[in-house]
């Protein structure tokens, strides 16, 4: 029976199910955005923990990468247990939920597939953590005569904020990039094999039904009579 091991957040937990625990955890760094990409086998189901404050947002974006059918089931559990979403066969999904206190479980479900791992990639993205006030007061500490500039602290801090916002959104808009043109990549793998393999069987039909015709042409030119002596 495995331990379960809780880390501060907004540091993500990993366990794995089924249905029992097993042992041994894997933690990322603290990061107010994290992504992850592993691979999931056949019948198994692998889920995540991420504890969160009251009132934040809490946003899970997934795609299935690679694998038969690129589909996998997915739900989302509050702390208390309760199901805030549940799809099934899914090759994608984004939910965002507003959050309570606690550690938010997320699973990621292979089970009814008997052959095929997948390789998902998914996202996390975590606001009002309530560090910007911490923040802010970090930024008092160090600025002093402040009558003396001509611009006002908070008109830095929300420029620094802005700027903050929208690299953000650029790494995030670059991270999903990245994930679909993996996605497309194996896709277009996977029909090369395909058409590689095909293209193999026909040549070989072809040849096979050439040489039956070829023997069944020189069958009707043979002369089957015996000679008479």
């Amino acid at each position: 029976m495995g331990v379960r091991i809780w880390l501060p957040f907004p540091v993500l937990l990993l366990a794995a199910l089924p249905p029992v625990l097993l042992p041994g955890a894997a933690g990322f760094t603290p990061s107010l955005d994290s992504d992850f990409t592993f691979t999931l086998p056949a019948g198994q189901k692998e889920c995540f923990y991420q504890p969160m404050p009251l009132k934040a947002s809490l946003e899970i974006e997934y795609q299935v990468l690679d694998g038969a059918g690129l589909d996998i089931d997915f739900h989302l559990a509050s702390p208390e247990g309760k199901i805030l979403v549940f799809e099934q066969r899914k090759s994608d999904g984004v939910h965002t939920v507003e959050t309570e206190v606690g550690d938010y479980m997320f699973c990621f479900d292979n089970t009814f597939s008997t052959i095929s791992e997948k390789v998902i990639f998914f996202e996390l993205i975590l606001d009002n953590m309530g560090e910007q006030a911490q923040e802010q007061e970090d930024w008092k500490k160090y600025i002093t005569g402040t009558d003396m500039l001509d611009m006002k602290l908070e008109d830095i801090l929300e420029s620094i904020n802005s700027i903050k916002s929208r690299l953000s959104k650029s790494g995030h808009i670059q991270t999903l990039l990245r994930a679909f043109e993996a996605r497309d990549r194996n896709i277009q793998e996977s029909n090369f094999d395909r058409v590689n393999f095909w293209s193999m069987v026909n040549l070989m039909v072809m040849v096979v039904v050439s040489a039956i015709q070829v023997y069944m042409l020189k069958s009707l030119f043979e002369d089957k009579r015996k000679s008479r002596t």
